[in-house]
């Protein structure tokens, strides 16, 4: 690690800025990462300073999963770019009922970039980090002229194990199956959507941004058969049911009552002209599992604190077309097809 002991400045957190020279590869740059980045995220293996981290690890199958966060804006109710970054990449890691071990980290920034706003973001980071046990080891930095960015970009990728004898997989779905949601949906991109256009409701609706991965350890101890697992982020629940049914090639019935829905969240859906089925979660899954395992799952999730609302919302049928269909709360029933187009442009 560079010694920054003979550099007489320090950075100016309060009021300093990104400069080009933070992306140079020079002492700049070494002091950005040492008093910014190695503070909020400093491990052993990140302390090693090579621009890779070697690690041992166990047997089984690994999996990695990488994430581009582009979230505008940066702050919003229950969470951030930093912590949503961390977030985002675990439960990718996760939903394959892998155990992450390690995560690394991209930042681009723009020229006059505030180094308090930054600050902010890797102290956010650094905390997901540190709650979730999955250390940020390596990682990388540039900078972008003024007006060729926008404040900050940050890539993720992690690294996890799979235990022996699972195998969760989006073309394991089959006629018979249940599907549960793990909790109420549409809480990110309602957030996303009320902080972006200064909306104002009765009850401060907060992104269920947050890390599934021990959720999915509980969920896999207790049934290791699990066919899907699948985090409805952008498209929301509606869109990455349309995915698992064309992986698995069958259809799917769901039933709108059973479906968690926030009153809040509904209500803002109503006013901006949403439908919660499409809109963005960053802390929700989805199982697809054997009926006969529907009911131990149910019970697992939703003695867990990111499983309270859990629900069995549908099931998996055959079906030649891959369609999803809903019987709704009126007895009658519509077809949920795939998001046209984009409901709410960079919600992750």
């Amino acid at each position: 690690m560079t010694d920054l002991k003979r550099s007489p400045m320090r950075l100016n957190m309060r009021d300093g800025t990104v400069e080009m020279s933070h992306g140079s590869g020079g002492r700049s740059m070494a002091q950005l990462i040492e008093e910014l980045f190695v503070k909020h995220f400093d491990n052993d293996l990140l302390r090693q300073a090579n621009d890779q981290a070697a690690f041992d690890v166990a047997g089984g199958r690994m999996v990695m999963s990488t994430d581009g966060h582009v979230i505008s804006p940066l702050f919003f109710p229950g969470g951030d770019i930093g912590s949503l970054s961390v977030h985002g990449t675990l439960n990718d890691v996760a939903m394959s009922g892998a155990r992450p071990l390690y995560l690394s980290a991209g930042f681009i920034l723009e020229e006059g970039f505030s180094l308090s706003e930054l600050d902010k973001i890797v102290a956010s980071m650094g905390r997901a980090s540190a709650v979730a046990g999955v250390p940020v080891v390596t990682g990388d930095t540039k900078v972008v002229e003024k007006g060729k960015g926008d404040g900050v970009f940050i890539t993720t990728t992690g690294v996890g194990i799979v235990p022996d004898g699972v195998q969760i997989s989006g073309d394991r779905a089959q006629p018979g199956d249940a599907i549960l949601v793990s909790g109420s949906i549409g809480d990110h991109g309602v957030a996303i959507m009320s902080s972006r256009e200064n909306l104002e409701f009765e009850t401060t609706i907060e992104s269920d941004s947050a890390a599934l991965h021990t959720l999915i350890e509980e969920m896999v101890t207790a049934v290791p058969d699990i066919h899907c697992l699948r985090d409805p982020t952008r498209g929301g629940l509606a869109t990455t049911l349309n995915e698992l049914a064309l992986q698995s090639q069958v259809g799917m019935t769901l039933a709108e009552t059973a479906i968690p829905v926030k009153p809040a969240v509904a209500d803002a859906c109503e006013l901006l002209g949403l439908d919660p089925l499409y809109v963005a979660n960053e802390g929700k899954l989805i199982c697809i599992c054997a009926p006969e395992h529907a009911q131990t799952l149910l019970q697992r999730m939703q003695a867990h604190e990111l499983g309270r609302q859990a629900a069995i919302i549908g099931e998996v049928i055959e079906d030649e077309y891959g369609f999803v269909k809903m019987e709704t709360r009126f007895g009658g029933s519509r077809m949920v097809d795939w998001l046209a187009g984009e409901q709410l442009p960079r919600i992750c």
